[in-house]
């Protein structure tokens, strides 16, 4: 008999993540102590449970835009190389206590540098503290890997050189580039020379796109930035009818097997959709298209992989088949070696998923 599927079951489960940022998933204690340590007086709490309250009811707004206001105050407590490689080193310990075996976790380093950090130290922290954590876990038995993806804002114009760190960095632990910050208004194609960077190095991206915008932003993200993956992607359902007719840059998501980073509880909070049921998650998978569940901000949301996983699958009727599924996608998709790949299929989330199956 299958093993009943909840929050214990799944926890268990090995779990794969590709959308998650390092400033929106810090321990709100981590918050509090680092603010004491580095003299940041913003903090709109003074005790864990409250801070943390705070930033869920601050993010759960409708508002793309005031959601991503909630960051100046995790942004603002890490601007040292040690808070850096702090939240880091409890970003890998915290997923692998949740059972995800793999994590690409990402982060705008020039959000660091107010203090006038070298944006080089910003990212060797960040390696540093997830090798150090991951390798924690791994010796505490929760075996855990997490592979860094740099972000470069959309509003700003650090774009090249954000994209000659991700070639600098990766084969130190970063895996690829990313844009985020607001879509609408600033498109990913917006400076050519930086994927010019990114395609002369043949290096892996992922692009936030289909979010707050739509179509147009994730053709764009294809054709101008060459994304390999979507962050978010959602908004590729505007081209799916009722019937399943799909219009064709919606056709070319799904036969290419663009994978989308989806993120529910998220999106909810952002006013993309109204609730979980309304959320074209389950849709987009029951046609096949490359659906992965992704936690995006645990922190701000109030989640954690396993309660994204459990509040999909309960509230759509999936099985272990359909969370197998998704999480064997992830692993396709990641920005890893084809060994690393293997192992992690063949040695990790097939015997994981069979046991559970059985």
């Amino acid at each position: 008999m299958p093993v009943p599927l909840n929050a214990d079951s799944i926890r268990r489960a090995p779990k794969v993540l590709l959308h998650d940022h390092l400033d929106g998933g810090l321990r709100p204690q981590t918050v509090l102590e680092l603010a004491e340590e580095n003299g940041y007086r913003d903090l709109p709490a003074s005790d864990a449970d409250s801070l943390g309250r705070w930033f869920r009811e601050a993010a759960d707004s409708g508002s793309l835009v005031k959601y991503l206001e909630t960051f100046a105050h995790t942004v603002g407590v890490m601007q040292t190389p040690e808070a850096i490689h702090r939240v880091a080193r409890e970003c890998a310990l915290d997923l692998a206590a949740d059972g995800v075996v793999y994590a690409e976790v990402r982060f705008a380093p020039e959000l660091s540098t107010a203090q006038g950090l070298a944006i080089e130290d910003v990212v060797e922290a960040m390696v540093d503290g997830f090798e150090v954590g991951g390798r924690e876990a791994t010796e505490a038995g929760t075996p855990i890997r997490v592979g860094a993806l740099l972000c470069a804002m959309r509003q700003a114009d650090r774009w090249d050189e954000v994209a000659g760190l991700v070639v600098r960095y990766r084969d130190e632990g970063v895996v690829g580039f990313d844009l985020a910050g607001p879509e609408i208004g600033f498109p990913p194609d917006r400076i050519p020379s930086a994927i010019g960077v990114l395609d002369g190095a043949r290096a892996h991206r992922t692009i936030h796109a289909g979010e707050a915008d739509g179509i147009e932003s994730i053709r764009a993200a294809l054709d101008g930035a060459h994304a390999e993956r979507l962050g978010h992607g959602v908004r590729i359902a505007d081209e799916v009818a009722d019937d399943g007719t799909l219009g064709p840059l919606a056709k070319r998501v799904l036969d290419e097997q663009i994978t989308l980073e989806v993120a529910p509880s998220s999106n909810v909070q952002t006013g993309a959709y109204p609730s979980l049921a309304a959320h074209p998650v389950d849709r987009l998978h029951r046609l096949g298209f490359a659906v992965t569940l992704n936690t995006d901000n645990r922190l701000m949301s109030g989640v954690s992989v396993t309660s994204e996983v459990v509040d999909v699958a309960s509230t759509f009727g999936w099985t272990w088949d359909d969370v197998a599924t998704v999480t064997e996608r992830a692993v396709a998709r990641a920005f890893v070696s084809d060994a690393e790949r293997a192992r992690l299929l063949d040695g990790v989330i097939r015997p994981g998923y069979a046991a559970l199956r059985a």
